[in-house]
This record gives structure tokens, C-alpha cells and sequence, in this order.
């Protein structure tokens, strides 16, 4: 049985921290689930962990649907919830709907996420109201990038800090069922989750909202490029593959690999015959 929203909210009215991880794999899925972890988000920051990208913007409906139908079937218990990459439902509402439906339906997600404040309230209002629960993202929204100039710090000017406001309160009025807070300050942060009624996951938000959401490879330390402030190295998995990977390389160099016990040996009999088959058919010639 797998977790549900109203166990997620009652979670909030419990005041139970909750842990979310993304997975976009069955290795990352099926280890964060074994793990405890009662909610995964397959999230578009696959584009940079997964596809390469230094920005989530190329990442497609198509790519998530791939990603999280393999999610889904190797986990039992997690909620799964996926992104709703750039453009697939800021264009109308007709178009979210659509696309939501197809995301949850090809893929087998509980829910969907999307980004967007108080100009996104009416699309997450008509996306709940046909029965798909939607999980808000506001503050650093990655997926308007180059808009805001970067990954950058949202809400720490009184005209940024009111907006956040009055966003959390429109998604939360419009039926989300949960909001990401992703690089806001930690004040703000709090303010908002005493405000709210649903959950708020924290991604460099803070140790005071309902959730913390981290990147899978980001704390186990696979993503070397960069370490985001956010985040914290559960791990150094990164150095420890490469090693492996180099320690593979050199033995298969030094003819040290594969070892007789990886290797499969046939019955005396068997190759007899085909070495006297051999030589007969080389007297032949």
C-alpha cells in the first residue's frame, strides 16, 4: 500500500518531519525506498544529474514518463511524485490538464508537481479539481532560470518576501496539496509554514518547514561539479566508483581479470572431443 496524501497531511497535523529523495532510476528508487524514504520525486534536475545539462530547460514530458514509469514499478510503498517539465502546462490550462493526465496515467505517478506562484493558482485549481493532486514550487523555480538570472536566492527583499507570501497562500487556496520552498531564507521559510494549512518541503529552506527534498546524487556525493549550499555529502560515492572503475581497468590490463572463479569451465569429455574434431579437421586441410 503505498503512502497517500491524507497520510502526508497527517504527517503535517502530527508534525512529523518527512523525507523526500528524488529517484529517477530503479537503483536510486529501490535503495531510497529500502531506505525509509516515504515519498520520491522524479524530478527534472535529471536533466543536469542524469542527461548533463548545466539547466533543467531541454527536459521533456517524454523523458520524465520514462523515468518515473521505472520508478513506480520497482517501488510498493513510496508516494511517487513527478515533475511537470518547462512549457508542459504553462501554456493554458487545457494544456496542463492534458499533460498531468498523460504524465499520471503512462507513468503511474500519485502526483504531479509544477512551479509557479499566484499567476499559476487558477491551472493548479482546475488540475485538483479533475482528481490529480498537485505539489506547488515556488521560491528558486530552476525551470525560469534564465529569467531570474541564475540560481538565485529568492524572497530576501520585502517586495520578494511579500510575493512568496502571497504565492503560498494562492497555491494553497487554488487545492495544492503540498508546496517546495526551494532557496528561500529560512525566517521566510518558517513564516510561511506556520502560515500554511499543507505540508512545505524545504530544498535550502531551512530546518523548519514540514519536509526536507534533496537530490539523490547530490548527498551521496555523485554530482562532482559543484556541491549546492543546500545540500549536504551523506557519502563520497563519487570517489569510491571511480576508484572501482580504475581498479576494474587495470586488472583487465594485467590479464588479472577474469579469474578462473568468474570464469566457466565444460566438462573434460566435451572439450576432448572438440579438440580432437579440431585436429582432424586441420589434418584435413
Amino acid at each position: 500500500m503505498r503512502v497517500s496524501i491524507r497520510d502526508i497531511q497527517k504527517m503535517k497535523a502530527d508534525r512529523e518531519p518527512i523525507v523526500m529523495i528524488t529517484a529517477y532510476d530503479a537503483t536510486s528508487a529501490r535503495l531510497s525506498e529500502a531506505a525509509g524514504v516515504p515519498m520520491l520525486l522524479v524530478g527534472d534536475s535529471l536533466g543536469m544529474v542524469i542527461q548533463g545539462h548545466d539547466v533543467p530547460v531541454p527536459v521533456t514530458l517524454e523523458h520524465i514518463i520514462y523515468h518515473a514509469e521505472i520508478v513506480t514499478r520497482v517501488t510498493a510503498t513510496a508516494l511517487i511524485v513527478g515533475d511537470m517539465p518547462f512549457m508542459s502546462y504553462n501554456v493554458s490550462v487545457e494544456q496542463a490538464l492534458t499533460n498531468s493526465a498523460r504524465l499520471m496515467q503512462a507513468s503511474g505517478v500519485g502526483a504531479v508537481k509544477m512551479e509557479g506562484g499566484e499567476y499559476l493558482a487558477e491551472t493548479i485549481h482546475r488540475v485538483t479539481q479533475v482528481g490529480i493532486p498537485v505539489m506547488a514550487h515556488i521560491g528558486l523555480q530552476p525551470q525560469s532560470v534564465y529569467k531570474v538570472g541564475g540560481m538565485r536566492v529568492q524572497g530576501r527583499d520585502l517586495d520578494g518576501a511579500r510575493q512568496l507570501l502571497r504565492d503560498a497562500q494562492a497555491i494553497e487556496e487554488a487545492g495544492a496539496f503540498a508546496v517546495v520552498l526551494e532557496s528561500v531564507p529560512a525566517p521566510l521559510a518558517e513564516m510561511i509554514t506556520h502560515k500554511l494549512q499543507i505540508p512545505t518541503i524545504g530544498i535550502g529552506a531551512g530546518a523548519a518547514t514540514d519536509w526536507q527534498v534533496q537530490v539523490f546524487h547530490d548527498i551521496l556525493g555523485l554530482f562532482e561539479e559543484f556541491t549546492p549550499r543546500h545540500a549536504k555529502h551523506y557519502a563520497e560515492l563519487g570517489g569510491v566508483i571511480r576508484e572501482a572503475i580504475g581498479n576494474y581497468a587495470r586488472d583487465v590490463r594485467e590479464r588479472k581479470f577474469p579469474a578462473p572463479e568468474n570464469s566457466f569451465n565444460m566438462k573434460d569429455d566435451v572439450l576432448a572431443a572438440l579438440q580432437i574434431n579440431g585436429a582432424d579437421e586441420h589434418a584435413g586441410h
